[in-house]
């Protein structure tokens, strides 16, 4: 770990520091996408995936601040004590293959049929979160402004308020439309192939869709679809 962090325990670690430099990158990040620098974009996803304040941030939001903290994975961990996190920080290694998920079936609201959920350990859980940050300012830059699913800062009262503002003084219809089991089906390689991005980082993101759920003791490969239950999961995030 970074010496000048080591002298830190957990509770004294000065976070709206490490927040600033974090954001700092990821605003790079950000810029370089909008000018369709990829060679830059790829370069500062790499410094962030190292950056051991990225790695603590990471930690803090997957252990402290997520609703999720207290639901285990396949190893039964949860919520881990300050000393144990401060010592995952050094330990944390995004090269290392992931652990299947645990599946956690959900009662859907007024309907008898579950939703399956995928619960990822806490040191994946700190992984993705950690690839998030490196992901999501590069899209941020993609994305149209009329885009409103899952993103940071906006929820479905935006789109409401969007769609009010754009139709309020004309004769217009709306669609609602909900794809059946939408996540359930996205094909992995077409994702892939979508994100552009580099080898480590592309090999890390299939190792996380191809890392199977163990449901009831049995295991599972997962050929298709992106688990519902783990940071990278857009439920995870809105929830």
């Amino acid at each position: 770990m970074n010496q000048a962090l080591l002298r830190y325990e957990w509770e004294t670690i000065p976070w709206r520091k490490l927040e600033k430099t974090v954001f700092k990158l990821q605003k790079r990040i950000y810029q370089a996408s909008l000018k369709g620098e990829n060679k830059l974009v790829h370069r500062l996803q790499r410094l962030l995936l190292k950056s051991h304040r990225a790695k603590l941030l990471a930690i803090r939001k997957v252990t402290q601040d997520n609703r999720g903290k207290k639901t285990p994975g396949i190893d039964g961990k949860v919520a881990i004590e300050p000393k144990d996190r401060l010592k995952l920080a050094q330990e944390l290694n995004i090269s290392k293959k992931p652990q299947p998920t645990r599946r956690v079936w959900i009662p859907k609201p007024g309907k008898q049929e579950k939703r399956p959920l995928g619960i990822p350990t806490i040191a994946d859980r700190v992984i993705q979160a950690l690839g998030k940050m490196a992901l999501e300012p590069e899209w941020e830059a993609k994305f149209e402004e009329n885009f409103y699913g899952f993103r940071p800062g906006r929820s479905c009262h935006d789109a409401i308020e969007a769609i009010f503002k754009a139709i309020c003084r004309k004769r217009a219809y709306v669609l609602d439309a909900d794809i059946a089991g939408c996540f359930d089906y996205i094909n992995h390689d077409a994702l892939l192939e979508k994100l552009q991005t580099f080898p480590t980082f592309r090999r890390l993101i299939r190792n996380w869709l191809k890392a199977g759920v163990i449901d009831k003791n049995a295991f599972y490969n997962t050929e298709s679809g992106t688990p519902q239950g783990g940071v990278i999961s857009p439920r995870y995030w809105r929830t």
